[in-house]
């Protein structure tokens, strides 16, 4: 278990700087309009992690702390790109003109559904009963915050815009779990500047007016911390929890987005809100604390991610005298193995699950 606990304090970090961006813009959002934002928040996180990356370089020198991108990787972050870098922010900012910050940092909350309804229908992740438990809980909290009995259809437009949103990011999760084990500064940095500049190029074409510079760098910054390094630390923690455990924990984000709320704003929070909070956190918790363990069957594989040798599938095959110690990266060999342990839907745990599972609580 305390395996677990690093990949799940880097998903609390993470969602606590995507969180806080919620509140900030729709600051933002009077100086900068929804599509160029959209691209100055990615093009901000681009930027960011390509300047990390260079100082990761000058410290480590000709050292490779994290495996490269391959050929077969594009197509995963060009679809995560489009989904989560393109449709997500540009949907979720349009539709913050017309929603309390404090309710869509509570909607956003969906996310968290969405990657795990995704990652078991579509890829096949294993997710038990306690989880879809939490899940159906999310998603009844989404539909309280997204109604408005006062409109002539039932619902909110922009709060299903932030649903919308969130079902694009949960894509993107999805997208981006499958090229997990390659360096997340480089996944982010290729993300930041493809999405960026498209609704960048977007927003320019729809006659949107250039902001203000000061708007601009903050803008931009913003994007370095939501958007950047928030993704990093999101990335890192999908090795080891897989991509709906990650996300449950990333479902805290609202909370740095409330307070900010509050905050900045002066929100109330209303009746709604007040009634799918508990049922968000019920939700979350239920996912937090869902456990895993089943003897399982590992096919012989090869690949290529950064690793140490304090688990029990890296003992070996290697073509050089590594220091076993400490984190390396290079291709390395699986032998075919069947075993029993506790586990979650890791870079080395995405296979699939007979009925028979022992925990699944």
């Amino acid at each position: 278990m305390r395996r677990n606990l690093y990949p799940a304090l880097q998903a609390l970090a993470a969602a606590f700087l995507f969180g806080a961006s919620v509140p900030v813009s729709k600051l933002l959002l009077h100086d900068i309009e929804p599509t160029l934002l959209a691209g100055l928040l990615y093009l901000g996180s681009g930027v960011g992690m390509l300047l990390f990356m260079i100082i990761r370089k000058s410290t480590n020198g000709a050292g490779e702390t994290e495996a490269k991108l391959a050929r077969a990787d594009i197509p995963w972050l060009a679809a995560a790109i489009l989904s989560g870098g393109v449709a997500a922010p540009i949907i979720l900012l349009f539709s913050l003109r017309n929603t309390p910050a404090a309710t869509a940092s509570l909607l956003l909350n969906f996310e968290c559904a969405a990657t795990t309804l995704i990652a078991a229908i579509l890829f096949k992740e294993s997710i038990s009963r306690r989880a879809w438990v939490a899940i159906l809980c999310i998603t009844f909290a989404g539909v309280l915050l997204s109604t408005d009995l006062s409109g002539a259809w039932g619902f909110s437009f922009s709060a299903l815009g932030i649903l919308i949103a969130c079902l694009f990011w949960g894509m993107d999760n999805n997208f981006t779990r499958n090229i997990s084990a390659k360096d997340p500064l480089m996944i982010v940095t290729v993300k930041g500047f493809g999405a960026g500049l498209v609704s960048l190029g977007s927003g320019f074409l729809l006659g949107n007016p250039l902001p203000r510079f000061d708007a601009v760098l903050g803008a931009m910054l913003l994007g370095c911390m939501s958007y950047g390094f928030s993704i990093v630390l999101f990335i890192h923690a999908m090795r080891g929890l897989g991509a709906g455990r990650t996300s449950a924990l990333f479902g805290t984000a609202p909370i740095a987005g409330i307070v900010l709320s509050v905050i900045l704003f002066r929100e109330t929070p209303d009746a709604a809100f007040l009634a799918a909070l508990p049922v968000m956190i019920i939700g979350a918790i239920f996912l937090v604390t869902e456990q895993h363990d089943h003897l399982h069957r590992h096919d012989a594989t090869v690949h290529e991610h950064r690793h140490a040798h304090d688990d029990v599938h890296h003992d070996g095959h290697h073509p050089n005298p590594y220091d076993l110690s400490i984190s390396h990266v290079h291709a390395h060999l699986h032998d075919a193995v069947e075993h029993d342990h506790q586990h979650m839907p890791d870079i080395h745990h995405r296979h699939r699950h007979a009925a028979e599972s022992k925990t699944e609580a």
